[in-house]
C-alpha cells in the first residue's frame, strides 16, 4: 500500500505507479477505505460550508457598529451603577437578538435541506462496484467515470479513454475543447500541457473517460486559484440598492447624531444620558432588522418557490426574479413536449427507407457522446432486432448485426453540427454520417437514387432543399444521412467527411406541450417577453412560435447574427423574437446585447453548451435533469422542465420582492420621521423628550409587525408588472412619509405641552403611546399601493400589531411602568392621542394615493 499522498508531480508518473502510491487499484477503494480517506483529507469543497452555526448565527446579530456601541454603553451605565437602565437597554437588545436569530436559524435550516437535494454528484468505482456519490465525498485514490456533459469534481489523471474531450477554459483559457489520454508526461510540464490530466471545475464535452483521482478540495488547482481570490458573485440590482441605501442611512444617522450630542452637551445636560440618547437615536434610524428581514424573506420565499417545483440555488437572486422582463429559452423539452417522435425515415427522393433506418441507427448505437432525445427516437423506431441487414451500404449486401463492429468516431462538435461513426461492414470500413441537413449537404457530392449512386448535381441539389423547406415549414426537425466507403486505417477525422453519398433524411415531430400557449399568454400578462434561442432552423421554429400563439416581432439567425456587429445586435434583439439556426457560441453574445439594452434577462438552459450563456444573464435558470456543468451555473433549477413551473416560480420571487420592499418603507420612513422629531424636541424642551431605553422600547415592539412581513400578502397588482430596485424611489417615500410623520409629532407635542401642560413623565408616555400605536396602525397603510381596505394583510401580521398595540397601551399601568420611566395619563391625552393616531392614518392615505399618482405620471417606470 503507498502513502495514499499523490506526488507532487502526479502528472509525470505511470498509472500503475499512481495507483501504488495512491494505496489504490483500478477498481477503486472500498467503501470502508473512502470513508477513512474522507475523515483524513476532508471534504471535497473549495471551503467550508458557508452555513452558519447556531452559536455564529447568534452572534452575527450582534455585529452592527451601533448595536456594539449600545452593549459598551450598556458597559458604562453598570460601572456607574445605572442598574436599571442598563437591565432594560441590555434586555431589548437581547430580545431583538433572539427573535431574529430564532427567524433566521429556521429558515436557513429549511433552505440547506432545499439546496441539498441538487447537490453535485459523481459516479466513482468502488470495490469494483459503481456507485453515484455526492462531489463532497470524492476521495483520493477514487477512480470517476466522466461523460459528455459531466462537472469534473477532482483533479486527477486519465487511465482509460475514448474521443474524451474536456473544456478546461476556467483554467487555462483555452477556446475549444482537449483532447484528454492516457500517459505520463514531462514532470515539468504546464498546466495546459499536461494532456493526461483532468481538473476541478472542467467539464466534459465528449466522450467518456475514466479517471483517478489525485487531488480533492483546496489541493486542486482550482482550489489554489480560489484560495488567492475573494470568489463572490456580481451583486445583483437588489443587494447594490441595499447598499446605497446603507449608505443614505448611514450619512443621515451621523449627521443626526453627532448633531443632537453636541447640542445636548452644549445645553449641559448628563453626558452620558446625551450619549446614550443620541446612540438610541441612530438604533432607531437604522433599520436594524434589515438583514434578518431581507434572509429570512428570501429564505422563506425559497421554501415557497421549492414547493412550486423551483430550487434556489442563490438566494440574492430571487428579488431579480421578480424583476425579469425578458426570458430566452430553447425550444426542445420547454414549449415542445420534448419527447422527439421519429415519424419517418425516407430516402434522397422522399421515399420511405428501411435503409435510411438502418444507418441512422448504426451511428446512433455506436456514438459515445451526449445521448440526446434524437438518437434515442431513432433507436426506440430501429428494426426489431435492431440495426440488422441492408442491401445499399455502398452497394453491397450486409450480414446482420452481429458481423458490424465499430471501428471509430468522429465526434459531434457544434461548427461541424454532424457526427459520424466509422463501421466494419462486411470487413469493410463504412463512413456513416448524420448532422443538420445543410452541414451534411455540404460534404455531398452523390446520391443514393434507386439502388445506385449518381452525381449530386445542382437540379438534385435544389429539389432536396426545396422538399427540406417543405418539412420544416410544417414543424418538422430533419437530419441528413450520408455514407462513403473508405480505406482502412488506424485513426479517422474530420477531413474524412467529404465527397459522400446522401442516403436519406429523418423526420421527427415534437409537438408543444398542452397549455404552453396559456402558459406564454400568462408570461406577457406578467410584463414577461419570450424569446426562442435554438438550434433549430428558421421555419421549424417559426412553426412552433406561431402554434403556441407567440407574437413574432422578428426573426435572426445564427449566420445573421454572425455578420454583425454588437452595436448593430443591441438594437436587433430588442425586436426578435426567434433566434434560429444559433451556434452554441452565439447564445451569450445575444444574452449580453440584451442586457445592455438595460433588460432584466432569466436565460433557460441544461446543456453543455448553455453555461456561458447561464453566467451571462442576470438569471440562470436549470431544470434537474440537466446536464452538471449546466446546474452549476445556474441560479435556479426547475424540477421539470415546464414554463407553467416558472410562472410559478417568477409570482413567487415577486411576492419576496415586495415583501422585502414593504421593511425598507415601514422602516426607513417611521424611523426617520420618529427619530427626526426626537431630535428637534430635544432642541427646544427643557428635558430629554425621551428616555434612551424608551427609544430602544418604541424601536422593539415597532419591529414585532415587520418580522411577520415574510409571510404577508401581496397585492395582485404588484405582481403584474416586474418590480426593479430604486434607491431614489425609497429616498423620495422616506422624506415624504417620514415628514408625514414628523408632522404630526409635532402636533403631539403642541398638544401635550401647550394645551394639556403634561410634566416630563406624562410626556414622554404620551409620545411614547402615540409613536407606537401610530407606527404599528400606519403599517397597514404602507404595505400596500392600494386602499387599506382593498388590500388584507396576513393574520400573523394583523395578529402581532394589535398585541403590540395593546402591550404599549397597558405598559403605563404595569409594574414595569416605573423602571421604564412611563406614567398613566389622565383621559383627556388619551383621547387627543386617539384623535392625532386616527388623523395621522387618514392622511396617510390620502398622501399615499398622492404619492403614487405623481411617480406613475412623472416615473412610471419605477412604480
Amino acid at each position: 500500500m503507498g502513502s495514499d499522498e499523490a506526488p507532487q508531480a502526479y502528472w509525470g508518473v505511470d498509472a500503475d505507479a499512481l495507483l501504488r502510491a495512491l494505496g489504490s487499484g483500478r477498481d477503486g477503494p472500498s467503501s470502508e477505505e473512502a470513508r477513512d480517506r474522507l475523515r483524513r483529507f476532508g471534504p471535497n469543497a473549495l471551503r467550508p460550508s458557508s452555513s452558519a452555526g447556531p452559536l455564529k448565527l447568534f452572534l452575527r446579530q450582534f455585529q452592527s457598529p451601533i448595536v456594539l456601541i449600545l452593549l459598551f454603553a450598556v458597559g458604562v451605565s453598570f460601572v456607574v451603577r445605572d442598574w436599571t437602565d442598563a437591565a432594560i437597554i441590555l434586555v431589548i437588545i437581547l430580545g431583538s437578538a433572539i427573535l431574529s436569530f430564532q427567524q433566521e436559524h429556521s429558515a436557513g435550516a429549511a433552505v440547506e435541506k432545499l439546496q441539498a437535494k441538487i447537490s453535485l454528484r459523481a459516479t466513482v468505482v468502488r470495490g469494483g462496484s459503481t456507485v453515484t456519490i455526492p462531489a463532497e465525498e470524492v476521495v483520493p485514490g477514487d477512480v470517476l467515470l466522466l461523460s459528455a456533459g459531466a462537472l469534473v469534481p477532482a483533479d486527477g489523471v486519465v487511465i482509460e479513454a475514448r474521443d474524451f474531450f474536456l473544456n478546461q477554459a476556467l483554467l487555462t483559457g483555452e477556446t475549444f475543447p482537449v483532447e484528454r489520454q492516457p500517459g505520463p508526461v514531462a514532470a515539468e510540464a504546464t498546466l495546459g500541457e499536461r494532456t493526461n490530466c483532468v481538473y476541478m471545475g472542467t467539464n466534459v464535452r465528449s466522450g467518456t473517460a475514466r479517471v483517478l483521482v489525485a487531488r480533492t478540495g483546496p489541493a486542486t488547482e482550482f482550489g489554489r486559484i480560489a484560495d488567492r481570490l475573494q470568489l463572490r458573485p456580481p451583486m445583483t440590482a437588489f443587494e447594490h440598492g441595499i447598499k446605497q441605501l446603507g449608505f443614505l442611512l448611514s450619512e443621515v444617522t451621523l449627521v443626526l447624531v453627532l448633531g443632537v450630542f453636541a447640542i445636548n452637551v452644549a445645553f449641559h445636560r448628563p453626558v452620558l444620558d446625551s450619549l446614550l440618547f443620541s446612540l438610541a437615536l441612530a438604533v432607531g434610524l437604522t433599520p436594524q432588522l434589515l438583514p434578518a428581514i431581507i434572509n429570512i424573506t428570501l429564505a422563506r420565499g425559497s421554501i415557497r418557490m421549492a414547493q412550486r417545483g423551483v430550487i434556489v440555488r442563490r438566494l440574492a437572486s430571487i428579488e431579480e426574479f421578480g424583476g425579469m422582463d425578458v426570458l430566452c429559452t430553447d425550444k426542445t423539452g420547454t414549449i415542445t413536449e420534448g419527447v422527439v417522435r421519429l415519424e419517418r425515415a425516407v430516402d434522397a427522393a422522399g421515399m420511405d427507407s428501411d435503409e435510411a433506418l438502418r444507418l441512422a441507427a448504426w451511428n446512433a448505437k455506436f456514438q459515445t457522446g451526449l445521448q440526446n432525445p434524437l438518437d434515442e427516437a431513432i433507436l426506440a423506431s430501429a428494426p426489431p432486432a435492431g440495426p440488422g441487414t441492408t442491401a445499399a451500404a455502398g452497394g453491397t449486401s450486409v450480414g446482420a448485426e452481429g458481423d458490424i463492429r465499430k471501428l471509430d468516431e468522429i465526434p459531434y462538435d457544434f461548427h461541424r453540427k454532424r457526427l459520424s461513426v466509422v463501421v466494419s461492414v462486411g470487413g469493410e470500413p463504412l463512413l456513416i454520417t448524420k448532422g443538420a441537413v445543410t452541414n451534411v449537404l455540404e460534404i455531398c457530392t452523390r446520391v443514393m437514387e434507386g439502388g445506385a449512386e449518381i452525381p449530386f448535381d445542382e437540379t438534385r441539389r435544389d429539389a432536396v432543399v426545396r422538399r427540406y423547406t417543405e418539412w420544416s415549414g410544417q414543424g418538422i426537425r430533419t437530419l441528413a444521412i450520408a455514407t462513403k466507403r473508405v480505406a482502412p486505417r488506424p485513426v479517422y477525422g474530420r477531413e474524412n467527411e467529404a465527397e459522400m453519398s446522401l442516403r436519406g433524411f429523418l423526420l421527427f415531430l415534437d409537438p408543444p406541450k398542452p397549455g404552453v400557449g396559456e402558459t406564454v399568454t400568462d408570461l406577457m400578462g406578467l410584463g414577461v417577453e419570450l424569446k426562442i434561442i435554438t438550434g433549430d432552423n428558421m421555419l421549424v421554429a417559426k412553426h412552433t412560435a406561431e402554434k403556441i400563439g407567440l407574437q413574432v416581432r422578428g426573426v435572426l439567425t445564427g449566420a445573421e447574427l454572425e455578420a454583425m456587429r454588437d452595436e448593430a445586435l443591441w438594437n436587433v434583439a430588442e425586436r426578435t423574437s426567434i433566434f434560429a439556426e444559433i451556434d452554441p457560441n452565439q447564445k451569450e453574445r445575444i444574452i449580453l446585447a440584451l442586457r445592455k439594452m438595460g433588460r432584466v434577462v432569466g436565460y433557460m438552459g441544461d446543456g453543455i453548451n448553455d453555461a456561458p450563456a447561464l453566467h451571462a444573464a442576470n438569471l440562470g435558470i436549470s431544470v434537474d435533469q440537466a446536464v452538471d456543468v449546466a446546474k452549476e451555473a445556474a441560479d435556479f433549477v426547475l424540477l421539470s422542465k415546464d414554463l407553467a413551473v416558472l410562472h410559478a416560480g417568477i409570482v413567487e420571487g415577486r411576492t419576496t420582492f415586495g415583501n422585502t420592499l414593504k421593511y425598507v418603507f415601514m422602516a426607513t420612513s417611521a424611523n426617520f420621521g420618529n427619530m427626526f422629531s426626537m431630535a428637534g424636541a430635544s432642541l427646544f424642551l427643557p428635558f430629554l423628550p425621551m428616555l434612551p431605553k424608551q427609544i430602544l422600547l418604541i424601536n422593539f415592539l415597532t419591529d414585532l409587525p415587520e418580522l411577520t412581513i415574510a409571510g404577508d400578502r401581496v397585492d395582485s397588482e404588484f405582481l403584474q408588472k416586474p418590480c426593479r430596485w430604486s434607491v431614489g424611489f425609497v429616498r423620495r417615500f422616506m422624506l415624504v412619509f417620514g415628514t408625514l410623520s414628523s408632522v404630526f409629532d409635532f402636533l403631539t407635542f403642541a398638544v401635550l405641552i401647550a394645551v394639556l401642560r403634561a410634566g416630563p413623565a406624562e410626556f414622554r408616555t404620551g409620545w411614547f403611546v402615540e409613536s407606537v400605536v401610530s407606527a404599528t396602525l400606519i403599517i397597514f397603510a404602507v404595505r400596500s399601493r392600494l386602499p387599506f381596505h382593498r388590500s388584507q394583510p396576513s393574520r400573523a401580521m394583523a395578529a402581532v400589531a394589535l398585541a403590540a398595540g395593546s402591550i404599549t397601551l397597558l405598559l403605563p399601568y404595569s409594574p414595569l411602568a416605573r423602571p421604564l420611566g412611563l406614567a398613566p395619563v389622565p383621559l383627556a391625552i388619551q383621547a387627543a392621542i386617539a384623535g392625532i393616531v386616527v388623523l395621522y392614518f387618514v392622511s396617510a392615505e390620502a398622501v399615499k394615493r398622492l404619492f403614487y399618482r405623481r411617480e406613475l405620471r412623472v416615473r412610471p417606470q419605477a412604480v
